[in-house]
């Protein structure tokens, strides 16, 4: 007697329709669309993933620069003094002191300054 994979492979059916449910036109109905949405949806979310790290990096570093700026400091000049002074606050925790806490960041430049053995800017 010939045996059918019926109930396994209709089971992956709705399993893979269900993953690509919300998409438009045969993606979300045909078999074989739907299966390429989900390789190539896979692949993005893995990239993206990766990508995600670099791009919040980039973001905070742009802040800092920006921060430092304002004080009339370089980049990295800033990373420099911090290495020098053995200062372990990371990047995230930087940037978010200089948008959300000015003051802090004022004090952390300052030290740095301090460690490099730079004068204060002129108009500060």
């Amino acid at each position: 007697m010939r045996t059918k994979n019926v109930v396994p492979r209709l089971r992956a059916k709705k399993r893979l329709l269900k993953r690509v449910k919300g998409s438009v036109g045969g993606r979300s109905r045909l078999l074989r669309t739907a299966k390429e949405s989900v390789i190539r949806a896979g692949v993005f979310a893995h990239r993206d993933r990766r990508r995600r790290k670099r791009d919040f990096r980039r973001l905070w570093i742009i802040r800092i620069n920006a921060a430092c700026r304002e004080r009339g400091l370089r980049y990295s000049q800033f990373i420099a003094g911090l290495e020098k002074i053995g200062c372990e606050l990371d990047r995230r925790t930087l940037a978010e002191m200089a948008v959300l806490d000015p003051t802090g960041f004022d004090a952390v430049v300052t030290s740095v300054r301090e460690g490099l053995g730079l004068p204060e800017p002129v108009g500060a």
